[in-house]
């Protein structure tokens, strides 16, 4: 690589200004009129950045970027164009475009870009110790240190085992692990939600059924047990089980046999079990929702992944492995983040966990403006919580981002975006709903009779209240596709709180 800028462009005024303000800043540069010409020079070496114009005689801008990119993938390439329509900047950004500079541009400007094609261009390309290859599990803290060796000491068992955490922590992740590296290896890896399954269903999920135990059953199904012989079965959510599964769960793990419903053979479990959960089993037996026998079984051998918080120093480590990771599956040119979107990053609190920041990470892959991810392209709610405020940023797009809406339903964070007042305005420039419902009460309070009432004789309170409930729980339940129960323990409520809460607002007779 040598250490050129090469223009490419049709206009000869364009290449003219371009290569006189760089080489006042002291950049070299070399300057083309035709795509062909760029070309044929890649036999003499690949530039330090390249700046193209999109329309031009002969082969495209678009067609160049392509053909470029076989020859130096990791080269910045800048698009430029007259016409900053939405299919430009698409196949720009498709094709693997750095940046894309709309004309006319303030040089100023276009030189500052180049600057930053330059710096990016310099960077090596495993600078952030990035592993390379596919890997499992990710983490250099002392708590996932711990848990690594603890999968490498269950490498030769298959003990049951219980992996607590908080929801996005990896329990999964760490269930496959303990799979792959076990006895068991080459038999199946069945996984089962216990709370994303209508308990009327739960029974017949983990057991089967026999042909006719119940109306729809039109023919025998092999449960969960059987498809993991010989292999693992990953009970996750085990805390939301109810209880009369947890008593037939406890008799297949004493005994190893269990009947499927409607069946009169016994039947033998021949797989291993790792349960996971969220909740404080040890809470739940006090309070009599878990069988304290059944916590005794699972509570053989105990995992506990933590908080992503509580690993601050992975943090940088996971996102970047996140980024090339979501840039392999977009087919894109993979993103760097920049240190001041790390430090924000390690200061955020994470309340979604590594899956959240996963969900940043897809985020930031496609709609983060150039290669370099700053502090200002990052979702508003982490600017906010670390103190950046909300400063402008092309990379945000209106109406909200879906996938920080999801992460924050995965995890508990702040998808705040989403929610917005029925009526009454916003505030000018502001995104933050608590903002928004000030201006909706606002209003309400202002549209109130002006005449004194008795004390407690207006129902604002009241309505508003049922407003916010309604919008909470019509936005939880959507994120489950309607699964009462996992909305319930994504908002903290109980299931009898949900079912009634829906029942007073009206939501069922909308389901």
């Amino acid at each position: 690589m040598n250490n050129e800028v090469w223009i490419v462009d049709d206009e000869e005024s364009i290449r003219w200004v371009l290569e006189r303000a760089l080489k006042r800043e002291a950049i070299a540069v070399r300057a083309f009129g035709r795509a062909e010409e760029c070309l044929q020079a890649l036999a003499g070496g690949i530039p330090r950045v390249l700046v193209s114009d999109i329309r031009m005689p002969g082969e495209s801008g678009i067609e160049l970027l392509a053909r470029f990119r076989e020859r130096a993938p990791a080269t910045p390439v800048i698009i430029m164009t007259a016409h900053a329509d939405l299919d430009s900047a698409v196949a720009a950004f498709q094709g693997g475009a750095f940046e894309y500079l709309p004309k006319p541009f303030d040089l100023p400007v276009a030189v500052e870009l180049i600057r930053r094609a330059i710096e990016e261009s310099r960077r090596e390309p495993s600078a952030d110790g990035e592993p390379e290859g596919d890997v499992e599990m990710l983490g250099r803290a002392g708590a996932m240190q711990e848990v690594f060796r603890a999968i490498g000491r269950l490498s030769g068992s298959t003990a049951t085992v219980l992996i607590t955490g908080d929801s996005g922590t990896g329990k999964e992740l760490v269930a496959r692990a303990l799979h792959r590296h076990s006895p068991r290896a080459n038999g199946p890896f069945v996984a089962l939600n216990t709370a994303a399954i209508p308990r009327e269903l739960l029974e017949s999920e983990l057991f089967g059924h026999e042909r006719g135990a119940f109306t729809g059953a039109v023919q025998m199904r092999r449960g969960r047990f059987e498809q993991a012989a010989g292999g693992t079965l990953f009970l996750d959510e085990i805390g939301d089980m109810p209880a009369a599964l947890q008593t037939r769960l406890l008799r297949v793990l004493s005994d190893g046999q269990f009947y499927r419903v409607g069946g009169h053979q016994p039947l033998t479990a021949d797989c291993r079990v790792i349960a996971a959960t969220n909740q404080d089993l040890e809470a739940e037996v006090r309070s009599g929702e878990f069988r304290e026998d059944l916590l005794h079984r699972l509570d053989v051998i105990r995992l506990r992944l933590p908080r992503l918080r509580e690993r601050g120093e992975d943090i940088a480590l996971l996102a970047n492995h996140f980024m090339l990771r979501a840039a392999r599956e977009h087919g894109v040119a993979p993103k760097k983040l920049g240190p001041d979107a790390i430090t924000a990053l390690e200061r955020f609190d994470w309340p979604g966990n590594v899956r959240q920041l996963q969900n940043v990470c897809n985020w930031l892959t496609v709609m983060a403006p150039s290669q370099v991810v700053t502090a200002n392209d990052l979702p508003p709610e982490i600017r906010r919580a670390t103190g950046l405020g909300l400063a402008s940023s092309s990379s945000e797009p209106v109406g909200g981002r879906a996938e920080s809406a999801g992460a924050a339903a995965a995890g508990g964070g702040a998808g705040q975006d989403a929610v917005a007042p029925s009526s009454g305005g916003a505030a000018p420039g502001s995104t933050d709903w608590r903002d928004l419902l000030a201006v909706e009460v606002a209003a309400r309070v202002a549209a109130q009779p002006d005449q004194p009432a008795a004390a407690g004789s207006s129902e604002l309170m009241a309505g508003l209240t049922q407003d916010f409930e309604a919008v909470v729980l019509r936005a939880a339940l959507a994120q489950t596709g309607g699964r009462r129960i996992e909305a319930a323990r994504l908002l903290g409520i109980g299931r009898n709180t949900i079912s009634r809460k829906i029942a007073e607002l009206g939501l069922d007779q909308a389901e």
